[in-house]
């Protein structure tokens, strides 16, 4: 059975790859991924705010003032170099004993940054980038003007300065989702993926605190990704990887289906081990000999919108059925 894919131009031995999280930051756990059945791993992210934070705890420096003049500058670029040397130096070492892809990601907040660090992925020598861009418009002033033209003048920038190839992973708070998707698929990047799993947040009603809720995503997460992947994969010029609910071989076919390039999975690793990898592998060519394709391009996109159709009278379609069903 033949589960080969491409993804971002770069050939997979599976479409099942694992999402950027605190697993991937472990060469070990990697090489245990690739054996259970991996096409590729997505290293866990580079967040801006953690360099910030080890900077700040490091130098026991709240911020900069002009009481530390270039004291300051010079220890908080000493501390986040140390810290990104160490990421670059596990990426090197993935590469070493990975023969799957390994890909980086990062998610910063200056804008600056983003071409720095992304400069410093290439020289590690990852395969592809994830740039993890999923912005929480939570300002009153943040207008989605704003949101976009930040989209473009990183992603423009990274395409000017970088050859790896670039993914865009994205959240859901667009105002205008199917068009920007659209439009971040036409600024020659290679992939998108759907969905970030933004930080849950809860209040301790005993406490009167706020607090996170459960990092983990669930299985009935997976609806929202499915309904996006479905209405999109057939209208952008980029690879679609979908991301988010993914705990069964069936989850996998289903967003194969809709038009999924790869599926990334995370949560399901936290719950059930990295060997969970090989009962998503297995359930996929289980389902492929079972209908009788060879390959998943035979069925890839089957159940996606197709550009001639109109998503909204399909979907209305399925909502009047559903009502038509219940006597």
């Amino acid at each position: 059975m033949n589960t080969n894919t491409k993804y971002l131009g770069i050939e997979l031995k599976s479409p099942i790859i694992v999402g950027s999280c605190g697993l991937t930051a472990d060469v070990d756990k990697m090489v245990e991924m690739e054996k259970a059945g991996a096409g590729a791993v997505v290293i866990k992210s580079v967040f801006e705010e953690q360099i910030v934070y080890d900077i700040k705890r490091n130098t026991h420096i709240v911020a900069p003032t002009d009481n530390y003049g270039d004291s300051y500058e010079y220890l908080a670029a000493h501390v986040a170099d140390d810290s990104l040397t160490r990421h670059f130096n596990m990426i090197r070492e993935a590469k070493r004993r990975l023969t799957i892809p390994v890909i980086g990601s990062i998610n910063c907040f200056s804008y600056e940054n983003w071409l720095t660090y992304a400069i410093k992925f290439q020289e590690a020598g990852c395969d592809a980038l994830e740039l993890n861009m999923a912005i929480l418009p939570y300002e009153t002033t943040t207008s989605a003007e704003d949101v976009e033209r930040t989209f473009t003048q990183i992603i423009n920038t990274l395409r000017k300065s970088i050859t790896l190839p670039i993914s865009i992973k994205v959240g859901t708070y667009f105002t205008d989702m199917a068009k920007q998707l659209q439009q971040i698929s036409w600024m020659g990047i290679q992939g998108v993926t759907m969905f970030n799993k933004s930080v849950q947040v809860d209040i301790d009603v005993e406490e009167e605190t706020m607090r996170n809720a459960s990092y983990l995503s669930a299985p009935e997460d997976l609806y929202n990704t499915l309904r996006w992947t479905a209405l999109m994969s057939k209208h952008m010029r980029c690879d679609l990887s979908a991301s988010t609910g993914v705990y069964s071989a069936d989850d996998v076919v289903k967003l194969l289906l809709a038009g999924a390039t790869t599926v990334q999975v995370v949560s399901c690793l936290y719950k059930d081990g990295v060997a969970k990898l090989g009962e998503l592998t297995k359930g996929l060519e289980a389902w492929m000999e079972k209908k009788g394709y060879d390959s998943i391009d035979k069925f890839r996109g089957k159940l996606a919108v197709r550009p001639n159709e109109k998503a909204s009278v399909a979907m209305r379609t399925q909502f009047m059925r559903y009502f038509a069903e219940i006597q």
